[in-house]
């Protein structure tokens, strides 16, 4: 009876164990299907009120890139790269873009490579590739790193901390920011091992400390994706000049009301 009891357990345990290593697997197959979501719509309706050009931007790998470039006055304003997070299209940004009418500011925004109908998979390298090209194609323009304003949306914040690295643009916003994303996963995932089988790990917190630029870090504490002490964190291993504006009510898709709108407008403006 004691045998066929252990026999049990033992047979338990190895099933256990069978299925747990089928899902860190399938895990490791799938993880950027988990990760990137280019189909998702988070999009109403809003109407652009802002007068875009819609572009192409190539990449050295030659993938072709959609951006709505807004040329307000290059040579007297600062330009704005917009990074986007890991879902939706352009359209889903527009609530945001509208307001930058109201700014002394132009303004790129770049869809990845696997969004709004780009060719190519979307990858840690590929993104970074992505935003290192719309640089490019704002130097071609005329516009120096110095007239730059860097603008990192969730996921774009792992860009656009890769790509501010050791440079004199003019300015860096982080918009819910992650520390690095196997801590971000680990809250999903807490007991799998997300270290050994990330592929994609975009290290905020390590990358942040090679920017002496100014910073603005942007984050609410009702946030449910990324957990606003990650953004916390963040703002605290950033160099001077840093600023922040924190909420107590913004979840992950912050709400760019007057009082957000007014923070960003005034760090612009303090950059110029």
């Amino acid at each position: 009876m004691k045998q066929k009891s252990r026999n049990f357990i033992l047979e338990f345990v190895f099933g256990i164990l069978i299925i747990y290593t089928s899902v860190l697997i399938l895990l490791f197959i799938f993880q950027r299907n988990l990760m990137y979501h280019p189909d998702e719509n988070n999009y109403f309706g809003d109407k652009l009120e802002v007068k875009i050009q819609k572009v192409q931007i190539k990449t050295s790998d030659n993938i072709n890139l959609l951006g709505w470039f807004h040329n307000k006055d290059l040579k007297n304003y600062k330009t704005i790269l917009y990074l986007h997070g890991n879902a939706g299209k352009l359209e889903n940004r527009i609530h945001k873009l509208n307001h930058f009418k109201d700014m002394d500011v132009n303004f790129l925004i770049i869809a990845w490579r696997g969004f709004s109908g780009n060719e190519g998979k979307p990858s840690e390298k590929g993104l970074y590739e992505d935003g290192k090209s719309a640089i490019m194609w704002l130097n071609s323009l005329g516009v120096v790193k110095e007239d730059i304003i860097i603008y990192g949306e969730s996921l774009g914040t792992g860009i656009a901390t890769e790509i501010a690295q050791n440079k004199n643009f003019a300015g860096l916003v982080l918009e819910t920011p992650f520390t690095s994303m196997v801590e971000a996963a680990k809250n999903f995932y807490p007991y799998i091992p997300v270290g050994l089988i990330l592929k994609d790990k975009y290290k905020n917190d390590e990358k942040i400390k090679n920017i002496t630029i100014p910073i603005l870090v942007m984050h609410g504490e009702a946030d449910q994706i990324v957990p606003f002490w990650m953004g916390k964190k963040v703002f605290d291993l950033a160099n001077d000049p840093k600023y922040s504006y924190f909420t107590s009510t913004d979840d992950h898709m912050m709400e760019y009301d007057e009082k957000l709108v007014l923070a960003l407008n005034s760090f612009i403006e303090s950059l110029n």
